[in-house]
C-alpha cells in the first residue's frame, strides 16, 4: 500500500500563512518535529474533504531535499 509521508520541515509552506491553513495544521495540530503519514485512502479522503470545503485543503509543497 503506498503512503504519503509529510514532514512539516521539509515543506516549503512551513512557517507561512497558508501553513496555518493546511489540513495537517487543521487536523492534526502536531508537534512540529513529528512527521504525518496519510496512508493512499486516507489521502484520498482528506483530498475530496479538502474539495468539498469541510477541511483545508492539504497545502504541503515538499522541498528540493525531499523530492528526490
Amino acid at each position: 500500500m503506498a503512503t504519503l509521508t509529510i514532514d512539516c520541515d521539509g515543506c516549503t509552506m512551513q512557517g507561512t500563512d497558508v501553513c496555518c491553513d493546511c489540513v495537517v495544521t487543521f487536523i492534526c495540530d502536531r508537534a512540529p518535529e513529528d512527521a504525518v503519514v496519510f496512508d493512499a485512502a486516507e489521502e484520498r479522503a482528506l483530498r475530496l474533504l479538502g474539495r468539498g470545503g469541510l477541511v483545508p485543503p492539504l497545502r504541503h509543497e515538499p522541498s528540493a531535499a525531499m523530492s528526490g
